[in-house]
Order: C-alpha cells, then structure tokens, then sequence
C-alpha cells in the first residue's frame, strides 16, 4: 500500500500528481505541476513544475522550473536544481548549483560544485553506462561535455566549450577548443 506523509507548513498547489510511496518534510512549498513519485524530501525545500521519480531530496533545496530528478538519485541540503535540469542515478552533495540546461547521469559531484549552463556527462557508450565523479569546489564552465568514465579531482576549473576525455588532479584547469576560421561567404 502506498504511503503519503506531509509535514506541517507544508504547502501542495494544484495540479500536482502524487503517487507511490511520498515523504514530504516540514515547511515545504511544492508548487503547481509537479509529478512525485516514490520520493522522499526533507525540510524547507521549494520545488515548481517539476518531475522527481525514485529519488531523495534533502533539506533547504530549490528545485525547478522544469527539472527531471530521476532513478535514484540523491540530493543533499541547499542544492539549487534549476531549469531543464536532468539527474539521473547521481549524488549531488551540499551546496551543488546546477542552474539550467543539462545532463547529470551516472555521476557524483562533490560540496560546493557549479555545473555550468549545457553541461552534459556523456555516460553511455553505446553498450553500458559509465561513472563520472567530481570533487569538491570545482567550477565546470558552460557547454562542456565531460565523456565517462573519468574522475575531476577537487578545486577543478574547466573552460566553457571543453570536452573532458581524461581525469583531472586536484587543481587542474582544463580548456579544449578548436581555432575559429572564419571565411568570406561567396
């Protein structure tokens, strides 16, 4: 039998979908739209129009617009989660932002990371899925593709535009990019 358990000061808009088992802690805005499914979430966390399945929400969290939480993943306290953010089977530990436009699967990413608009972690190989953990601290710049398996050391920068292909030690700063040419149109 499914459980539904709501904490006090808990606040459910409309058109929201619960179903499966659901935990919701206290002080909590859950706002319109959103679909919960088997999940557990902890205290003062505002979540808007977003899909979360199988997954683990800790405290003071800001999830959404539009994010897809999914198969097991975990998200530690005071985490942002914002805008067309995909998680999929990943740990975020506190304090990660992922603001908007990206791939989170199949990784762990470590306290206090920023995840870059666009960024992906390129998992799947075409035959099985691969692991990518990021340390600590690390800043992982806009558009960069991080393909697995590999591991980005604490206190990382990588470059906007950067595809990783090999781990990175404590304090690497990766950048990849191409010359730009630019010809006459005829």
């Amino acid at each position: 039998m499914d459980k539904l358990c709501i904490g006090n000061n808990t606040y459910i808009d409309s058109s929201c979908k619960l179903s499966g088992n659901i935990v919701i802690g206290n002080n909590c805005i859950i706002g319109p739209f959103n679909v919960l499914k088997n999940v557990t979430i902890g205290d003062n966390n505002d979540i808007t129009s977003s899909y979360i399945e199988d997954s683990k929400i800790e405290s003071n969290c800001d999830i959404g617009p539009f994010s897809h939480i999914r198969n097991n993943s975990l998200i530690m306290s005071n985490c942002r989660i914002g805008n067309y953010v995909e998680i999929k089977n990943s740990i975020l530990h506190s304090g990660v932002k992922c603001a908007h436009l990206s791939y989170i699967g199949d990784c762990e990413i470590g306290e206090k990371t920023n995840i870059g608009c666009g960024v992906i972690t390129a998992n799947y190989d075409g035959k099985k899925k691969h692991h990518t953990k990021i340390g600590s601290s690390c800043f992982i710049g806009c558009n960069s593709v991080l393909i697995a398996p590999l591991e980005i050391k604490d206190n990382s920068f990588i470059a906007a535009g950067t595809v990783v292909t090999s781990s990175l030690e404590k304090n690497s700063f990766a950048i990849s990019r191409t010359k730009l040419e630019i010809k006459e149109r005829k």
